[in-house]
């Protein structure tokens, strides 16, 4: 089997429109996990995937008369942009179906190429079966996205310029999954001739197809997928690439979206190239075979399948990566609700960096906290910060991995609080570096109640703070004067009417 799908990925047409993209070492990452990790940059592909491959070899072996009748697909994003450059190439007819809830930049990606688009349904099987149904109709020829051996025989191209581009010893490629298409392809070409280089299908927790057929034995159609991975959220696993894949592939890994959030992370920080969470499996899959699997000085080859990301992701991205790398901490606990608390709370956390810090004032006793603290990635840095305020008397709940915590309620700590008077809102900025709230906090001192409190760090050279102090009346000029002498850039925001709306 394998030897006829290497006679194909040898024959594949992919150049008329593909790059042999390079093959990258992470300088970074590969001294963090001491193995040489390399990147294949099938984000650089014209269309920022390596889809274009498949669907270009695909449409190379249409007849005469195909081309001529023209060629329909449905995707949502990267195989969608691949058929219509293949088409714009051939000068073939494509009607392209999307879901309606496809991303505006993405429909105008495919159209830029000249194919004609279809919005139709809410999801991708809404979208595939009126493709289908237009092939019928009309005789055009469906393009399928994975599940066809010409499309896998082009996207196995990739594998045969990884072993060409890096000749010594492979210990593993680790090749991103939805449908199957890429690592069926990549897979095939290399147990073919080197059958000792493993190969690890890496999918998302929460869309792992293959992962559960292989462990079924069969295809299975999961109930749901999530969505943030959006290039691999398939139900089930093609049925060609499914046959190749129980062959050839040694092991599945899956990761989480924090964990994807850091891959992206790495990515950026060794190419300043930003994946898109698809495009950044490879490499999440890297770090969690190599924190199950110790190992040094091997080579292992990671496929970054793509860029296509939507620029409003960025936020999302940026907020968990740290997360993801286990480089914060989450929590929440209570302090005494009395001036000088804040103060003597960062102080046992000690020149630890801390990320977040929400507070909202409750009632007279206690003050209900939401804390980030910055981590070394270590599990004993995590549970030494614990230890620490077990032995200084804080209760607290752990929620680095709570979704709710992370997704909602970390921005809903807050709300009215009508018992609170004479309550000032200021907005300072500071110089961010470690222990810069604790100097802050100190430098306010214990001469006015702090009733609220927000702070994020967002990595920029300067820390926001916004702060709900009590002044009462005849204070006002006091206060007025600690203001100008504090040394730092404020704002009063006690008129703002989101102040008003939502925490007055």
């Amino acid at each position: 089997m394998l030897t006829g799908y290497v006679e194909k990925i040898l024959k594949a047409r992919v150049y008329d429109v593909a790059n042999e993209t390079p093959l990258d070492v992470m300088p970074r990452l590969s001294k963090r996990l001491n193995n040489t990790i390399l990147l294949k940059r099938e984000d650089l592909q014209p269309v920022f995937s390596f889809k274009l491959r498949g669907a270009y070899n695909r449409m190379s072996q249409l007849s005469a008369d195909e081309r001529e009748r023209g060629v329909v697909c449905a995707s949502a994003g990267n195989h969608a942009q691949g058929v219509a450059l293949a088409a714009s190439k051939m000068n073939i007819p494509a009607l392209i179906v999307m879901p309606k809830t496809t991303p505006p930049i993405k429909v105008e990606s495919v159209r830029a190429y000249g194919a004609e688009i279809k919005l139709h349904g809410n999801s991708y099987d809404d979208a595939s079966a009126y493709a289908s149904a237009v092939a019928e109709k009309d005789g055009r020829t469906f393009i399928h996205p994975y599940d066809d051996p010409e499309v896998i025989a082009g996207q196995g191209t990739i594998a045969m310029e990884i072993i060409r581009q890096h000749p010594e010893p492979i210990h593993a490629v680790f090749v991103p999954v939805g449908g199957g298409g890429l690592i069926s392809g990549v897979s095939a070409y290399i147990k073919a001739f080197w059958p000792e280089i493993k190969i690890i299908a890496v999918e998302p927790a929460d869309a792992a197809s293959l992962k559960a057929a292989l462990e079924a034995d069969e295809r299975v159609k999961l109930d749901q997928v999530g969505l943030f991975a959006d290039g691999t959220a398939v139900r089930q696993v093609g049925v060609e690439p499914f046959r190749i894949c129980r062959e050839t592939v040694d092991e599945v890994v899956t990761v989480s979206s924090d964990e994807l959030c850091a891959a992206i992370m790495d990515i950026f920080q060794d190419t300043r190239s930003i994946a898109e969470p698809s495009g950044a499996l490879a490499v999440a899959g890297v770090k969690k075979y190599l924190a199950q699997n110790p190992m040094e000085n091997q080579q292992l080859v990671a496929i970054n399948s793509g860029a296509n990301i939507n620029f409003d992701r960025l936020r999302h991205v940026a907020e968990r990566s740290e997360i993801g790398e286990r480089r914060e901490v989450l929590f929440a606990t209570k302090i005494d609700e009395q001036p000088g608390s804040f103060q003597k709370f960062c102080k046992t956390l000690g020149e630890r960096g801390i990320t977040e810090f929400n507070y909202r004032y409750a009632d007279e006793q206690k003050a209900q906290v939401f804390v980030g603290v910055r981590m070394n990635g270590q599990e004993e840095e995590r549970q030494q910060l614990f230890s620490q305020l077990d032995n200084a008397g804080y209760d607290w709940v752990d929620f680095t991995d709570n979704e709710t915590a992370k997704l909602h309620v970390r921005y809903m700590v807050g709300g009215h609080a009508p018992q609170i008077d004479n309550e000032r809102l200021i907005r300072f900025e500071f110089p961010e570096r470690p222990g810069a709230l604790l100097r802050f906090l100190t430098r306010i001192g214990q001469r006015w109640n702090i009733s609220l409190f927000h702070y994020r760090n967002h990595g920029a050279d300067y820390g926001r703070v916004l702060v709900g102090i009590q002044v009462g009346e005849d204070y006002k000029q006091e206060f007025q004067t600690f203001l100008d002498t504090l040394g730092y850039t404020y704002w009063e925001e006690t008129d703002n009417p989101a102040y008003a709306l939502f925490l007055k």
